[in-house]
């Protein structure tokens, strides 16, 4: 939440359609041009009136500075009032201000001309600095609009650009804004299609002074007031929703692996030859001994497809309602280094984490995790990447993140809901060692949902660690080359460090 906002005027907080291409339609008349569709002028909102009558009209420099003083001699009494408030903006601008937001006005139209519409309007109570053009033709370009907006602002105090935004509705607004790096918000309920507003590489762009005000003001207590339901479920509900998934998947899922279980002990005798050898283990009367662990890990992968069909549903809904309510904070593709920052943060997490539970031999203190292992490590290297580099993460990212966190972050604060989600995530494990390593990850992996407002993301950096995981176990690499101390804390801090640097690019806690 940026606490500088700099608007345009036509077009972001007015609609003066109707004042403006009357007053071109009447200067364009004293140099014998008729122009009776309305519409035709509407690109002479927001660009400065001179260089639109030179571009769209072919008037020279001389001509046109005649037509700016015709257009003005209608628009001074009558044109200027011609205009409308947008629905929305008085109530947008009263709370942006109560939160403390410092706001300034930035137009290419002449200076007197917007604060005359501005208190005509009765929101000029809302803008500490008020900047337009001069009416000899000065400083009209944006950018000239915008350095002057900001030394007004500031004063003598350095201008903290990173606190700021332009927003307006023309790649004038955006290009102006960019030449002083200041990040842009371009809107598309003015003159400014989306074309050319992305085009100009606006930074964010938003379609109605609703999504304006909770894009300024996100991740604050006015939005998150606005977004709860007019329903409130209580509490015991809440809680239910998610117990209920967290049920059913278990229950589906060993349902398919005990149904499994009993049809191979049904079929298992008749089995033979490699087949037979795949899956189970017999004795020398043909007894079935054991199952292999390719057949324990087919079936823990069948276990877990089944286990997504009863939460399947709930879990499209949440994601998708997550990716609704993040949308405004997630205008901005993220630039590659952040990407680059948390594929590093995950592979120091792994192999670090992996390391540090080795060398502090809580690995080898612990039977139901050796017990896991021997299981999970026991199967075909592809068959084990299959199952628990591939499908274990997306039923569990459709569970704990899908379901868990996206339910719990609606209606706890956003820290709370990735611990306590992380949580649950580490006690589904079964067993302190995995449980741990679980809850670090699930931290990891909700706030990257957070970060970067995506699904695929959690869930790709599941995918990676299980496999990163697996690869180290089923090589060895975990208890051979790789275990020192030294190893162990450059992996830790490439971890923490590349989390530090991300938080500091964006905070999303």
């Amino acid at each position: 939440m940026k606490k500088y906002l700099l608007f345009d005027l036509d077009g972001t907080l007015t609609d003066p359609k109707v004042g403006i291409t009357t007053c071109v339609q009447y200067a364009l008349r004293d140099f014998g041009i008729e122009e009776p569709d309305l519409e035709k002028l509407e690109p002479f909102i927001g660009p400065p009136l001179r260089e639109s009558f030179q571009k769209f009209y072919g008037l020279s420099p001389e001509q046109a500075e005649a037509a700016v003083a015709k257009y003005r001699e209608r628009f001074q009494d009558t044109g200027i009032f011609e205009n409308e408030v947008y629905d929305g903006i008085p109530q947008m601008l009263r709370i942006l201000q109560s939160k403390g937001m410092h706001l300034a006005v930035a137009s290419s139209k002449p200076e007197v001309f917007v604060k005359r519409i501005l208190e005509h309007f009765q929101i000029d109570k809302y803008f500490q600095v008020v900047v337009g053009s001069e009416l000899d033709g000065t400083r009209d370009r944006k950018e000239e609009v915008v350095r002057e907006a900001l030394d007004r602002l500031f004063g003598d105090q350095p201008i903290p650009l990173e606190e700021v935004y332009m927003i307006g509705d023309r790649s004038y607004d955006v290009e102006g804004a960019d030449a002083l790096g200041v990040e842009s918000v371009g809107v598309t309920y003015g003159y400014g299609s989306m074309e050319e507003l992305k085009e100009a590489k606006a930074d964010y762009i938003v379609r109605s002074v609703g999504e304006l005000q909770k894009f300024l003001l996100r991740g604050s207590d006015e939005v998150q007031k606005e977004e709860q339901p007019t329903k409130k479920n209580p509490m015991a509900q809440r809680i239910w929703t998610m117990v209920y998934c967290f049920i059913m998947f278990l229950l589906f899922r060993n349902i398919a692996m005990y149904a499994l279980n009993w049809l191979l002990l049904q079929i298992g005798p008749g089995l033979q030859g490699m087949v037979g050898d795949f899956l189970i283990v017999k004795d020398e009367t043909g007894e079935i001994i054991a199952y292999t662990g390719n057949a324990t890990t087919l079936m823990t992968a069948v276990g877990f497809i089944v286990g997504i069909l009863p939460i399947w549903g709930t879990a499209k809904q949440l994601i998708d309602m997550t990716k609704e309510e993040t949308k405004l904070a997630h205008l901005k593709a993220e630039p590659v280094q952040n990407y680059l920052l948390i594929g590093l943060a995950t592979v120091g997490a792994v192999i670090g984490l992996n390391l540090l539970l080795e060398l502090s031999g809580v690995t080898n203190k612990s039977e139901v995790y050796q017990a896991v292992v021997e299981d999970q490590y026991s199967a075909h290297f592809l068959i084990g990447i299959f199952c628990y580099g591939i499908i274990s993460p997306i039923a569990e990212e459709l569970l704990f993140r899908g379901v868990i966190f996206s339910y719990m972050r609606r209606f706890l604060n956003i820290r709370l809901a990735v611990v306590l989600s992380a949580l649950v995530f580490g006690v589904y494990h079964g067993n302190a060692v995995q449980g741990g390593y679980a809850f670090i990850m699930g931290c990891l992996i909700a706030y990257s949902y957070e970060y970067f407002g995506t699904f695929c993301l959690p869930l790709a950096i599941h995918m990676i660690s299980n496999i990163l995981s697996y690869c180290l176990s089923y090589t060895g690499l975990a208890v051979g080359e790789l275990v020192s101390w030294p190893v162990c804390v450059i992996f830790m801090v490439i971890g923490v460090g590349s989390i530090y640097f991300l938080n500091k690019r964006k905070k999303v806690l």
